[in-house]
């Protein structure tokens, strides 16, 4: 991603001025009377969102007015800013006014909103760049605009660009970055070497499902492990998706682009920890020899897996993934993955919700999602929904009957696969902002992955 920031510019940058509606007039009445009379003909009236270049006398932009939301108002957006790349004529600006305990979102959101999705279609950067703001540490946003722009760009390529191998190609050239190794387990190597479930749910496409595994830092540092969720393309198996569901169905790899991202700041910060990266990449195809309804496999745990749903594929491939995991007793074992339609219906796109027993855990989370405007909620492992997951004829079922608690169940089917890690999270994402935002265009989205940073910089820095 082309950096959004110049430290040194040539050029004295131009003044943005942040007004709200409880401020404007004292902002105006500090304007000179010609620039005052230009906002006035303009009609500007900082209604949040707006924004106004105010020209000199030689008609050259003097400085840029830019509505927030008042205080007061019962909704601000922190990533307001993220709209300015897309609004500013080319130039360099500055922040005239920019709250200290704003300045880091109000960076960060300059810098999100800079991304363009290119690979199919010429879509030039927006040409303006921001000099940062006095004590916002840069290279801290730039590490997290970076990794955000890879979860982006793997999202939203397409399924016929984004397979399996390609995915496995991504988190290569990541590892190679930071000298860190890789390993990767392929096709019918998943049944010899005990990895059922990930070949049960990915032996029905002709791109072949695979394990990728790296590793990264010093061995004697605590071990955190990172488990995505990378089904590449989710037709639904033979309990097919509708049309309308499958049509973004190459986001289904969310959970492991955003897991990339995620190890991608973490080793960009030199955190001390022993990183272990785990991803199941798979496709969930339609075949003669795809896993079918009431099939039961032997899971790499040993636990027997009824299948309920072909649908409810992306906690069996992580079941695997969780278990092999579970198998070093990491300090900290976290997996994301675009899991349930259950979550969205709960808590929309915007609010993923996340599940531990770690109390401690839970709290700094929730403290760090609201820090890095990265929103997060937490929903409760509830006990006595587990019995939900019994199978007359195996250990468990992946997919209950009935509507009710689908991303609790989820949770708590993916908990059976973790005993020994001290702490495990799981967060259930969607990966994908439907419309448009401040710094948030429509497509794949970077979510969870900010604050889990923050939490391991607050732990491991």
């Amino acid at each position: 991603m082309q950096s959004a920031f110049e430290t040194a510019p040539a050029t004295p940058a131009i003044p943005i001025t942040f007004a709200t509606k409880a401020t404007w007039d004292a902002i105006s009445a500090g304007l000179p009377e010609a620039s005052r009379q230009f906002a006035r003909a303009s009609g500007f009236s900082a209604k949040p969102g707006a924004w106004l270049a105010l020209p000199n006398a030689g008609g050259e932009i003097a400085q840029v007015l830019f509505a927030l939301e008042d205080e007061t108002a019962k909704f601000r957006d922190p990533f307001r800013t993220g709209q300015l790349p897309g609004l500013l004529p080319p130039g360099i600006y500055r922040f005239a006014n920019v709250a200290a305990q704003q300045a880091h979102l109000a960076t960060l959101a300059f810098a999100l909103g800079c991304y363009r999705f290119g690979r199919y279609r010429e879509s030039e950067p927006p040409e303006v760049k921001l000099v940062p703001p006095n004590g916002v540490d840069i290279a801290d946003i730039t590490r997290i605009a970076d990794a955000a722009t890879l979860a982006r760009d793997l999202i939203n390529t397409p399924s016929n660009d984004m397979g399996p191998e390609e995915l496995a190609q991504a988190a290569q050239a990541l590892a190679q970055r930071f000298d860190a190794s890789l390993t990767c387990v392929v096709g019918e190597d998943l049944t010899r070497q005990n990895f059922p479930l990930i070949h049960a749910v990915g032996m029905a496409s002709p791109r072949a499902p695979r394990l990728i595994d790296f590793t990264w830092g010093d061995p004697s540092h605590p071990k955190v492990t990172l488990v995505g969720k990378g089904v590449c393309f989710d037709t639904g198996g033979l309990d097919l998706k509708p049309s309308s569901s499958m049509l973004i169905m190459k986001k289904d790899m969310g959970g492991a682009a955003n897991v990339l991202a995620l190890a991608q700041m973490v080793m960009g910060a030199g955190l001390k920890v022993r990183l272990r990266v785990l991803i199941p990449a798979v496709e969930n195809a339609v075949a003669g020899n795809a896993f079918r309804p009431l099939d039961i496999f032997t899971s790499r745990k040993g636990l027997t897996v009824e299948i309920g749903n072909t649908d409810a594929e992306g906690r069996l491939v992580l079941a695997d993934a969780l278990a092999l995991a579970d198998e070093e007793t990491p300090e900290l074992l976290i997996d994301l993955g675009t899991l349930t339609g259950a979550a969205r219906v709960a808590l929309g796109p915007d609010l993923p919700p996340f599940y531990t027993n770690d109390e401690r855990l839970a709290e700094a989370l929730s403290a760090c999602a609201r820090q890095e405007n990265d929103p997060l909620w937490r929903l409760p492992l509830w006990p006595p929904y587990d019995s939900w997951l019994d199978s007359k004829v195996a250990n468990i079922n992946n997919a209950p009957s009935g509507g009710f608690a689908g991303s609790i169940t989820c949770a708590l089917f993916l908990q059976r696969f973790v005993e020994t890690a001290k702490s495990w999270l799981h967060v259930d994402i969607f990966g994908w902002t439907p419309s448009a935002k401040p710094a948030r265009p429509e497509g794949g989205e970077c979510q969870a992955a900010r604050a889990i940073y923050r939490l391991l910089s607050a732990r491991y820095g």
